[in-house]
């Protein structure tokens, strides 16, 4: 999900092709700022809220499942049974609310002990980005990028939509709460970015964050990616998961799912930061150098991939 079928009969499966197409057919008032700075801060949030709050999401949704089960039930229902009465919707959903309570912690790599630093960082994370929504309605000025759509999966799905999280968040970040609800009723005004690349600093601790926290395992991503490959050069593309992985959060160590999905989309704010003029660099590498992401960026991709038919291939 979602998936969108076009008047041609063309069917878009994935968020970020179908914001793609979408920009390549309706191109006035884009989401992506057609500045250096701005547009790499925009893919790199966008990866972050996609890919680097998953865990989060899960985990506030799946923890707390008193306060939360009810209103899974009856959201998974109503998709799964739509002509099916409230009651019989929900049980209807049972199987699927079991199946994926189960099986997250190990596909995002929550165990005991770094449960609470999921916490611990969603919480400095959420206060960060309330401080920065106190002068900006979105993340680059009165406009929302492609960094916000990325965002707003995890923080409207799942946080400001369960139970539990939507009280928490209402309580330590009501701004961003706010901010959910502007994304989903917007006033039709197209807005703007801010002037001369500006990238406001009360992002840089969020940048940081994610530079600390997912950088090391999108980049390890990749070299085991390549050596999935090199190991199978019969498959036509890459199944879901290839593998498992550690990584390491606030100094724990856990293992995870190799997901070949998430170098797809690293590589975006990868491209956009290497097809930069030197000029271009000059300007932004100290601001990356200060928040511990240059060296990332510059990582060579060891093996390029594509979205095809609904699939992660090899380029």
């Amino acid at each position: 999900m979602p998936v969108v079928v076009t008047p041609e009969g063309e069917y878009l499966q994935d968020t970020t092709v179908i914001i793609d197409r979408l920009e390549q057919c309706f191109p006035e008032n884009p989401i992506y700022p057609d500045t250096p700075f701005q547009n790499l801060v925009a893919q790199l949030l966008e990866v972050y809220g996609d890919e680097g709050l998953l865990m989060a999401a899960l985990h506030y949704r799946w923890q707390y499942k008193r306060q939360n089960l009810g209103h899974i039930l009856q959201q998974f229902g109503s998709v799964i049974k739509p002509q099916w009465p409230r009651g019989a919707q929900r049980m209807a959903a049972l199987p699927v609310a079991w199946y994926f309570g189960r099986k997250y912690k190990p596909y995002v790599g929550l165990i005991p002990e770094n449960e609470p630093l999921v916490e611990k960082s969603t919480e400095a994370f959420l206060r960060d980005i309330d401080r920065h929504l106190e002068d900006h309605d979105f993340l680059l000025g009165s406009r929302p990028s492609i960094g916000d759509f990325g965002l707003i999966a995890p923080l409207y799905a799942n946080l400001a939509s369960d139970p539990y999280p939507k009280q928490w968040m209402k309580d330590i970040a009501p701004r961003v709460f706010a901010w959910t609800e502007r994304m989903q009723t917007p006033t039709g005004e197209a807005g703007h970015f801010l002037p001369n690349d500006e990238v406001p600093e009360t992002l840089y601790p969020i940048l940081a964050q994610m530079f600390q926290e997912q950088f090391p395992l999108l980049i390890d991503t990749m070299a085991k990616v390549a050596d999935w490959v090199a190991t199978h050069p019969d498959n036509d593309h890459l199944p879901r998961t290839i593998g498992r992985h550690d990584f390491i959060l606030d100094g724990i160590t856990a293992e995870r799912a190799v997901l070949p999905y998430q170098q797809w989309m690293f590589q975006r704010p990868l491209r956009c930061y290497q097809n930069m003029t030197e000029m271009e660099r000059q300007r932004i590498d100290p601001v990356l150098e200060q928040l511990g992401g240059l060296k990332g960026l510059q990582t060579k991709i060891p093996l390029p991939l594509a979205y095809k038919n609904h699939r992660v291939v090899v380029a």
